[in-house]
């Protein structure tokens, strides 16, 4: 969904936002720096094919996703990280790579990381290499119905703040 569209979404559920305009940024850790925000507080979006559908994972930018974690915690063993040709059609208002974390207007699951829940704010790509939005991660879950579930692996070096080791 494109910038302008993604906005009217939000306008039309009442949602307050900020966009944000910044020079091209196409990994998730250069975005957060162009919008200044840590890379605990971007959200990223990660393509998976579960059971031979498209799902989106959404972790904090400085996060690994724990595939074994994450398999477990959905009873999954037909998980793997999606290719760009495997979703690029799914999103053609989207630079590739730069689609929101809002899955529901693509058809498809949402499962976001618990430490990115427990944040207020959640900012994300909207659409381009260029655009970001943030909002209250209330809203975020009230229009998305996303799973929560905690997947993450420890942090990279330099961010302090860590979610549990692998079980």
């Amino acid at each position: 969904m494109c910038i302008k569209k993604l906005r009217e979404y939000l306008d039309r559920h009442g949602v307050k936002y900020v966009s944000v305009s910044h020079s091209p940024a196409y990994s998730a850790q250069e975005v957060a720096a162009s919008v200044h925000v840590s890379g605990r507080e971007l959200a990223k979006v990660v393509m998976v094919t579960m059971h031979n559908q498209l799902a989106m994972v959404v972790l904090p930018a400085s996060y690994h996703i724990d595939f074994q974690r994450l398999n477990q915690a959905l009873h999954s063993k037909e998980m793997y990280l999606a290719s760009e040709e495997e979703f690029v059609r799914r999103f053609p208002d989207c630079e590739p790579g730069a689609m929101p974390p809002f899955g529901n207007l693509y058809g498809m699951e949402v499962f976001v990381a618990q430490s990115l829940s427990e944040d207020s704010t959640i900012t994300f790509n909207a659409g381009t290499h260029t655009d970001a939005i943030s909002m209250a991660y209330t809203d975020f879950a009230r229009l998305v119905e996303p799973r929560v579930i905690s997947f993450t692996d420890r942090v990279r070096c330099g961010d302090e703040r860590r979610e549990p080791a692998p079980l």
